[in-house]
């Protein structure tokens, strides 16, 4: 399996437990972005939440050097966004909150796009459509497919709305580590790639742009924009493959109530 750690039933119980809590912080912060707050405002209650209300450790900070517990990612920022006390939320901006977190060993990752206010047609609809293909690779999950068939799934989608698919940067492994085998690719060609067996846990989370696909890495070694400076969107899940379909691990309240209303 090319180094991939297929979890057991004990591994997989504890990392359903910090992408439980994961969720539980998007909760909270649901309830409090708003226009005129600072993203680093956002970092430090993303901190105080995962370490005194949850126990857990905000699994970023310290990670490749990075100083923070999340990303903030806003209107052209691709990924990486640095918390800035300096950089305050306005209304129409988006932006993607990105955070990891670990406990009893184990880590989820996830990340979700809030709206500031009002947003513009052409802002909502990348936000809206994102998530779309976030799902259409999450429901490409399942024993017996294909890495490829992720990606084929969100890269059709996102070119049948006029986006493009950032390439630079893939979903991963993830368990005791942040970044573990495989990568998991937001392009490419349905029935290739590695077989998905039970076990397996990765992210899936597209970045999409309204324009070129073409990025480039700001001068602070983190914030990834892009180059025509055109609105980007991202959100991300950890996921398990099992052995008759798919578990996202850091599956959120109101999604939960959305898949029960669906089913």
């Amino acid at each position: 399996m090319n180094g991939v750690q297929l979890k057991t039933a004990a591994e997989l119980a504890l990392q359903r437990e910090a992408g439980r809590l994961l969720a539980r912080v998007f909760a909270m912060l649901d309830q409090s972005i708003v226009a005129g707050m600072s993203t680093l405002q956002i970092n430090d209650l993303a901190e105080r939440y995962i370490v005194d209300e949850l126990q857990a450790r905000p699994a970023s900070k310290g990670q490749y050097g990075f100083a923070y517990v999340l990303n903030t990612s806003v209107n052209d920022v691709v990924c990486h966004g640095v918390p800035s006390s300096t950089q305050l939320l306005k209304d129409g901006d988006i932006i993607n909150v990105d955070i990891t977190l670990e406990k009893n060993g184990f880590i989820a990752d996830s990340s979700k796009m809030y709206g500031v206010g009002k947003l513009s047609f052409v802002a909502q609809q990348l936000v809206d459509d994102c998530y779309l293909a976030l799902w259409l690779g999450i429901n490409a999950v399942k024993p017996g497919a294909r890495l490829g068939d992720i990606g084929f799934a969100i890269e059709q989608f996102a070119r049948s709305k006029g986006y493009s698919v950032v390439r630079e940067y893939c979903g991963h492994g993830i368990g005791r580590e942040m970044h573990e085998a495989p990568q998991v690719l937001h392009y490419g060609a349905a029935g290739t790639g590695m077989l998905l067996k039970p076990g397996m846990v990765f992210t899936i989370e597209p970045m999409l742009n309204q324009g070129s696909a073409k990025v480039k890495t700001k001068k602070d070694g983190w914030t990834v924009v892009t180059r025509d400076k055109k609105l980007s969107a991202q959100w991300e899940h950890t996921i398990a493959v099992t052995d008759i379909g798919v578990e996202v691990l850091t599956l959120r309240a109101e999604e939960q109530a959305q898949l029960q209303q669906e089913t």
